[in-house]
C-alpha cells in the first residue's frame, strides 16, 4: 500500500484566516478605523469593562463594539441603552471569530466612520486566542475570581495579548488572589505585556487604561 496523504485541516483553516486577517488589518488602517479584540472567559466583565472605557474616550473620538456570542442580544441591549453604538454578532455555536466573521459584523455596523471598533468576543480562554480576527489590539481580562494561576493554565491567550486588565480588584480581599504573583505568571507568557488592574464596579483604574487606548486610537 502505497503512503496514506494527511491533510492538517486546523493548520490550512488558520492559515486561510491568517492571510484575510492581514488584509483586513491593511483595509482598517487605510480608513483610519482601530479595531481593538477583547477576549476573556464567561463572566469576567467585559461588558462593563468596555461601558466604563467607552465613557472615557476624548469626545472627539468615534467608537463602536461589535458584541460576539453564541446567542441573545442581551450585552448589545446594555451598550446601546447607555448610547453607545454595538452591533450583535450571533456566531452559530463556534466559540471563537474569525477574521471573515470580524469583516462581516464591521459592514454591519450603521456607520463605516468610526476613530474605534471593539469586539467583546466569544467568552473563552481558549478558541478566541487561536484566530486572528484583523485586530490591531488584543487584549485579554483576568478577573481577581478566577485565581491568578490562569496565565499558567490558558498560555496562549496570555501570549497573544499585550494588554492584560485585572478586572474585580475591589473584591481581591474576598479571593485567593496574590495581586504580584498574577502579574509575574502574565509576564512569564509574555514578557512585554502591559498589566492594568482595574475595577469595572468602581471606575478604578481606568483612567489610565482609557489613556493608553486613546493614545493607540490616535495613533
Amino acid at each position: 500500500m502505497g503512503d496514506i496523504a494527511i491533510i492538517d485541516l486546523k493548520e490550512k483553516v488558520i492559515g486561510d484566516n491568517n492571510k484575510e486577517a492581514d488584509a483586513l488589518r491593511s483595509e482598517l488602517k487605510e480608513k483610519g478605523t482601530y479595531y481593538i479584540n477583547l477576549m476573556s472567559s464567561p463572566g469576567s466583565g467585559k461588558t462593563s469593562t468596555l461601558l466604563n472605557i467607552l465613557r472615557r474616550l476624548p469626545e472627539d473620538l468615534r467608537a463602536a463594539v461589535m458584541e460576539a456570542d453564541i446567542d441573545s442580544d442581551v450585552d448589545a441591549v446594555t451598550l446601546e441603552k447607555e448610547g453607545f453604538t454595538a452591533v450583535q454578532l450571533h456566531t452559530g455555536g463556534m466559540c471563537h471569530l474569525s477574521a471573515d466573521m470580524s469583516r462581516q459584523g464591521l459592514k454591519a455596523l450603521p456607520d463605516q466612520d468610526f476613530d474605534a471598533v471593539f469586539l467583546e468576543n466569544v467568552g473563552n480562554l481558549v478558541c478566541p486566542a487561536e484566530f486572528d480576527t484583523g485586530a490591531h489590539l488584543n487584549m485579554c481580562i483576568l478577573s481577581v475570581t478566577e485565581g491568578d494561576d490562569k496565565p499558567l493554565k490558558y498560555p496562549l491567550m496570555f501570549t497573544v495579548c499585550p494588554v492584560v486588565i485585572i478586572n474585580k480588584t475591589d473584591a481581591i480581599t474576598a479571593f485567593d488572589f496574590d495581586m504580584d504573583k498574577a502579574i509575574r505568571n502574565i509576564h512569564s507568557k509574555n514578557s512585554h505585556a502591559k498589566v492594568f488592574p482595574v475595577s469595572a464596579r468602581t471606575g478604578e483604574g481606568f483612567d489610565e487604561l482609557t489613556e493608553f487606548l486613546a493614545e493607540k486610537i490616535k495613533g
